[in-house]
């Protein structure tokens, strides 16, 4: 019997030894030979998604070798549908990978996904489509890389109130001193939508600029639509169009190609857009558009590739600067204008 109860002291001894060595080791990365990352895009032929998925491809051969395992990166395409999306979220689960990036169709349905993720103990980084606080704080692994949104709005506003005063008498078209102007806005809904539309005008409003809207639509961030919404404003309001504000630089293009195609009936307007895409700066250098705000999608990829990898090895992000509330990565932004636009064209 003493002896038994040796061995079961021991055998205690090095279980609380394996325990407190655990506990030491909380927080640290795990040892793995290969690191699963899933990626579910809402749209992929999305102008500015597919570009952050380009750079996160580069980025991740281009960074592989530095790393004593392999990345596996999987993308895949929901085509704007929520039960798409959750098919594939659910496969990345059955498949045990180590983490899954999500840029949500639908941002009510993140609820769902947070505790999918949750049960099957997968770390989650949302992207571009940020979920609402209370669902962010369903988990303390969930993560959100984006871009400053109300700082875009306001450097859209600059490259307004800059233009605008220093050539009014070619832009107040009816010389009342007041902005006419049009609004193609984002997806209904998108966070990002919502503050661009409210903050470009209310930061103009600050700077005693006083406007008048004519009319405001959602062109679901896409050109053809933009052009279509902008064509039927150019028949209806003519040259009273004195500036065009557009969510994004691909309607702002879609909106250029509707008045480049009515030149009859409407002298060029003040355009800007959102995202700093190369057909929107070679637009601005042909004096077509006048200006659009960078939104980096290379810096959000590489936030995403260091969230991913980190928490995917079991990390605390301690490592990542700049993070709100341990959970919000959020990039600045920089305008674009004919001063200047050569030297991002490069």
């Amino acid at each position: 019997m003493i002896k038994g109860k040796k061995i079961l002291n021991i055998l205690s001894l090095i279980i609380i030894s394996t325990l407190i060595v655990g506990c030491g080791n909380s927080g640290s990365l795990k040892s793995k030979k290969e690191i699963r990352i899933g990626v579910t895009l809402y749209r992929e032929d999305d102008v500015f998604i597919s570009t952050i998925s380009d750079n996160l491809e580069e980025i991740v051969k281009e960074n592989e070798s530095n790393y004593d395992f392999k990345i596996f990166l999987e993308f895949v395409d929901a085509k704007g549908s929520t039960l798409n999306q959750g098919n594939q979220i659910d496969k990345f689960i059955n498949q045990d990978y180590d983490a899954i990036c999500v840029n949500l169709v639908d941002r009510t349905a993140a609820a769902t996904i947070i505790d999918k993720a949750k049960s099957a103990d997968i770390p989650l980084i949302f992207f571009n489509r940020e979920p609402v606080e209370e669902d962010m704080n369903r988990w303390n692994k969930v993560y959100y890389v984006g871009a400053q949104a109300e700082q875009s709005a306001r450097l859209q506003a600059d490259i307004v109130s800059e233009q605008w005063i220093s050539n009014k008498e070619l832009y107040d078209k009816n010389k009342d001193g007041i902005i006419q102007y049009v609004m193609l806005e984002g997806e209904p809904g998108h966070q990002d939508a919502l503050i661009r539309t409210e903050y470009c005008i209310k930061s103009l409003n600050e700077k005693g600029i006083q406007l008048e809207k004519l009319a405001d639509d959602s062109a679901n961030w896409q050109s053809d639509q933009a052009n279509s919404k902008m064509t039927q404003w150019i028949k209806e309001f003519g040259n009273n169009i004195e500036v065009v504000f557009s969510n994004n630089d691909v309607m702002a293009l879609g909106a250029m190609y509707a008045i480049n195609s009515n030149s009859d009936l409407i002298k060029k307007p003040i355009v800007v857009g959102i995202d700093g895409i190369k057909e929107s700066m070679e637009s601005i250098k042909a004096g077509e558009m006048t200006g659009t705000v960078i939104s980096d999608a290379n810096a959000q990829a590489e936030a995403i590739f260091d969230i991913a990898i980190d928490v995917a090895q079991g990390g605390s992000l301690e490592n990542i600067g700049d993070m709100e509330n341990g959970k919000y990565k959020k990039l600045p932004h920089t305008k674009v204008t004919i001063d200047n636009v050569d030297e991002y064209l490069k």
